[in-house]
């Protein structure tokens, strides 16, 4: 069944509330899923985290840095998930698992979506987009959604279903939601990754107790179809994909087994990167230093500190050391290039501020102390 129009509606619709957040709603509970650290067409880097109250903003006041505005609030109530991702076009898309009622009945659960299309401007209204499952009991076991955003804009909604596997729906080309379609795949736990690749295709990587699932987009915005497992095991909601050649994906992840965090490429070896993950997502991201290319790495490590690494890129091999950057973190890190290209370390502190460490003159990964905003 075809719902109402995506983004066209979307821009027809009153903007959602962005209020100034009072000092006890400045807070943060929590990081959002994701790369919740973004770069706007104007060049302003914006963070995002949760609150009890809804969503937090902090926006760069001009590119670069290094000043950032008061947070903003945006109210969201009844989320139990929250992710967040970005389109080639910069609109930020956020995804949420909204459960209403219970009162010892299962809730009232379905997947709701908003939008930012400009830096520091109002997110739309959030718009559901039901729920796979008709059953109510089914549906309160819908697992959280993630998002990919097309080359062409077209949003990619993707969420575990009550059995175990995957479902998609997604904006057809007139910006009309498709129907949900069943992906397939078994024992699919929540925290999985998706990265859309230089040639628009999109990419899911998944993970049960046992096995790394993988779908594959056919061409962009074509249809998924499901590649053969990985025989490999990883703790769940630490993966991350990162393009290091065309149409070529690098798997960083923390071992099901060991806890150390790992690189791997099909067909070749897993490449162990030492270091211990504390069950977060692990953070990447492509940066030129020195005049070469290179993957930035970020963690949280099992003291809570932010560890920051970088190598070559797909030269993992070569050997990778860890280096305590930014300080104790409430959660996931992220990595982001600012409006004149150099590295931003973003965390939320434990007392829920953010804060931010930038690439310094130096040579190589060095950044500056990190500031709270």
């Amino acid at each position: 069944m075809r719902t109402g129009s995506g983004r066209g509606a979307a821009r027809g619709r009153a903007a959602g509330q962005v209020v100034e957040a009072g000092r006890e709603q400045q807070v943060a509970d929590g990081c959002l899923d994701g790369r919740w650290l973004v770069l706007g067409k104007d060049g302003r880097l914006t963070a995002y985290a949760r609150s009890r109250a809804g969503l937090l903003r902090w926006t760069e006041t001009r590119p670069g840095g290094p000043h950032w505005s008061e947070p903003d609030l945006i109210p969201v109530p009844d989320l139990t998930d929250l992710s967040v991702t970005q389109g080639a076009d910069t609109y930020v898309h956020f995804l949420g698992r909204r459960a209403r009622g219970g009162d010892g009945a299962p809730p009232t659960v379905d997947v709701v979506h908003a939008i930012q299309y400009q830096t520091a401007r109002p997110v739309t209204e959030w718009r559901s987009l039901g729920n796979p499952h008709p059953q109510q009991e089914k549906a309160a076991r819908l697992g959280a959604p993630v998002a990919a955003v097309s080359s062409t804009g077209r949003v990619h909604v993707i969420v575990r279903n009550a059995g175990g596997g995957l479902m998609l729906r997604r904006e057809g080309p007139s910006g009309r939601w498709d129907r949900w379609l069943d992906l397939k795949g078994s024992g699919v736990r929540d925290g999985f990754a998706t990265t859309v690749h230089s040639s628009g295709r999109i990419e899911v990587l998944a993970d049960s107790s046992q096995h790394a699932m993988r779908w594959w987009q056919s061409e962009a915005d074509g249809d998924f179809g499901r590649e053969p497992n990985i025989p490999l095991r990883i703790t769940p909601g630490t993966a991350s994909l990162l393009e290091t050649a065309p149409d070529r994906s690098t798997f960083y992840w923390a071992d099901g087994d060991t806890g150390q965090i790992v690189a791997h490429r099909l067909g070749g070896w897993v490449i162990p990167l030492g270091g211990a993950s504390t069950g977060d997502r692990i953070a990447v991201l492509r940066a030129v230093l020195d005049g070469y290319d290179c993957t930035v790495l970020a963690h949280r490590g099992l003291d809570g500190e932010v560890m920051v690494a970088a190598c070559g890129t797909e030269n993992e091999g070569a050997g990778v050391w860890w280096a305590p950057a930014g300080g104790p973190s409430a959660g996931a890190p992220a990595l982001a290039l600012d409006g004149h290209g150099r590295i931003v370390l973003a965390l939320i502190g434990p007392d829920g501020t953010l804060r931010v460490a930038r690439q310094g003159a130096g040579p190589g990964l060095a950044l500056d102390p990190p500031v709270r905003v």
